[in-house]
């Protein structure tokens, strides 16, 4: 069994800074692709940021320029780290990971952790 614990968030105020962590832990034969998604009131959830392996990165474009995803393979942990907030950023921010479990390596599955909320306020 394979599990993602997000950590760091909290209350901010506007131009505020924030770092998140993401660690995977459980039977692990390799992590592929990591990543950050959220989800506001009302709203569907939308792509933050990910990272591959090799470390090449992809941004929605209202994050571009202020927020920053990194990893570190040996931990098995990902992070984003967010300046500039904006009081739309305020949301629901859940890691995502694609594994490969020690039981069944030749098989990619996707994991999600159970979600940490981010609130942007003044």
């Amino acid at each position: 069994q394979v599990r993602l614990v997000e950590s760091g968030g909290v209350l901010v105020q506007p131009g505020g800074s924030l770092r998140l962590s993401c660690a995977a832990s459980g039977s692990i034969f390799s992590i592929r692709g990591m990543g950050w998604y959220r989800q506001a009131p009302r709203k569907e959830r939308e792509l933050v940021a990910v990272i591959a392996t090799g470390k090449s990165t992809n941004y929605a474009d209202s994050v571009k320029g202020r927020f920053t995803i990194s990893r570190d393979n040996a931990k098995n942990t990902v992070y984003l780290h967010m300046n500039s907030l904006k009081p739309e950023d305020t949301a629901v921010y859940y890691c995502n990971a694609a594994v490969r479990p020690y039981s069944d390596n030749d098989v990619t599955y996707n994991y999600w952790g159970q979600g940490i909320q981010v609130t942007v306020s003044s």
